[in-house]
């Protein structure tokens, strides 16, 4: 008769107590995956900022836009080539130095 009561008692608690985990469990996971979604959004925004700063680097790294900017801006001209010298260095083990 007492082990009746005591499962009955048993009952009573852990049923509402495994209801509520459930509950809270459910709330858990539902704040997990809003947060997830905030997260994914966060990363494809900051995904698409990279891919325009890629893109910005490599128009402003263009040589078409640096001669332009070295002509009109620098009135910078190129040189002939008549006018170039090139020197070599030659190992300097061989020859002494």
């Amino acid at each position: 008769m007492i082990k009746r009561f005591l499962l009955f008692y048993f009952l009573v608690f852990t049923i509402p107590l495994f209801l509520g985990l459930l509950v809270w469990q459910s709330n858990r996971y539902q704040n997990l995956s809003r947060e997830l979604t905030r997260l994914e959004q966060t990363q494809a925004e900051w995904i698409e900022s990279n891919k325009r700063l890629i893109a910005g680097i490599g128009e402003y790294s263009s040589p078409q836009r640096i001669e332009d900017i070295a002509r009109n801006q620098l009135n910078l001209q190129k040189i002939p080539p008549e006018y170039l010298l090139q020197v070599k260095i030659m190992g300097g083990t061989e020859h002494g130095y």
